[in-house]
């Protein structure tokens, strides 16, 4: 399999280029079809059969099995969608330098598709039948936390034995064994408006309420049990001499348990149930939309399995855990052993400097075609 990839890396960048020359930010459905419409054909030529779960506003999703697959033992999910805007490609299109690919995308994570891509084929071309044992999942709203695709992955990961999650790897090449659980929340606060100079006794400053509520938010927030708690967004009045009558905060939320969700909400609660400026009204909505994933017995030993087919063929295989959200949060949250960062190596992701190391194609598609074979031959 190795010489077929490497003999497959100048096609791997090819089409590596084509897809990242895509625009396929989230809100872009048009752009995100787009990708959908490439991966599907591939797909289908290859003799895999294409679901097209159709979406209003955002992209399709896919869901691709083999032809001959029955009932797949092992989902693998990777999403289509970039947090870049239409027109990013135009003004930076896919490039090479040296052994680094560089565009909107690139890692995180149009380079996954293609390792997948080629990892399929290394196993037709090997004349392997664990192609018959994977279920693909690619939707395309992963980067604004999958609110149309959660209960479609949910579904479809509830009776499967392993979940791969194709998220590049880290800059050091580790996989991924943990990421934090994700929640986003609103507060929105309503004072009394009133000239600053004429008559501000009559004011009710929601800006002043919504200033006490950010100090009390910041304060939940404990680095040694991996909880942060992020104001990260403020929004409210209308002019520097009127007192405000509006405020908004946007609250980012982490947490590295699931026994820490109830706790915190209360908190949140708690907090958000009385004004510290009389004539003010709080209200405060969102939810955790993410999980935690935590690294349990059942990741160790899926982790263990990945780093013995990586040592036969050559490729050290560590891991780490992160703050940055994934579908994988859903999958661990079933209770399926799980595994993120699969895709190949590379750094910055959404951002300017975004980049793929080029020969961690071949490697990492090998990887992941070799893992596939030996969970398929697990009992």
């Amino acid at each position: 399999m190795r010489s077929f990839l490497e003999a497959k890396q100048q096609e791997m960048l090819e089409m590596l280029e084509e897809m990242v020359n895509m625009d396929s930010g989230s809100y872009d459905k048009q752009g995100v079809d787009r990708v959908g419409t490439l991966l599907a054909k591939s797909y289908d030529e290859l003799g895999f059969r294409i679901e097209v779960y159709k979406q209003t506003e955002l992209g399709d999703h896919l869901l691709i099995k083999h032809r001959n697959a029955k009932q797949p033992k092992i989902i693998i999910i990777a999403h289509m969608d970039t947090v870049f805007p239409k027109g990013t490609v135009e003004e930076r299109p896919f490039s090479i330098k040296g052994d680094q690919a560089f565009g909107p995308g690139v890692i995180d994570m149009k380079g996954s598709h293609i390792t997948l891509f080629y990892a399929i084929r290394a196993l037709l071309q090997s004349k392997s039948k664990a192609c018959e044992n994977i279920m693909l999942l690619f939707n395309s709203d992963e980067e604004i936390g999958s609110p149309t695709s959660r209960e479609m992955i949910e579904k479809e990961a509830i009776d499967k034995d392993f979940a791969l999650i194709m998220e590049p790897a880290r800059r050091d090449g580790s996989l991924v064994t943990a990421r934090r659980g994700k929640g986003n929340y609103t507060l929105t606060v309503k004072g009394k408006a009133a000239h600053s100079g004429i008559e501000p006794e009559k004011g009710r400053s929601a800006i002043e309420e919504l200033a006490h509520k950010v100090i009390q938010l910041h304060e939940l927030t404990d680095h040694e049990k991996g909880i942060s708690v992020n104001v990260g967004l403020i929004e409210g009045g209308s002019a520097a001499n009127t007192v405000s009558d509006n405020a908004i905060a946007h609250v980012d939320v982490r947490i590295s348990e699931l026994a820490q969700v109830e706790e915190l909400e209360e908190e949140l609660e708690k907090i958000c149930s009385s004004t510290e400026v009389p004539g003010t009204e709080i209200e405060l909505e969102g939810e955790m939309n993410r999980p935690p994933m935590e690294k349990n017995e059942q990741t160790v030993s899926l982790l263990e399995l990945i780093e013995s087919v990586g040592k036969e063929i050559g490729v050290d295989i560590s891991d780490t855990s992160t703050g940055g959200g994934s579908d994988a949060s859903f999958t661990a949250a079933l209770g399926i052993p799980t595994i993120d960062g699969l895709g190949p190596v590379g750094g910055f992701p959404h951002s300017e400097k975004e980049y793929l190391e080029i020969p961690s194609l071949v490697d990492r598609a090998l990887l992941l075609a070799k893992t596939i074979e030996v969970l398929s031959d697990r009992p």
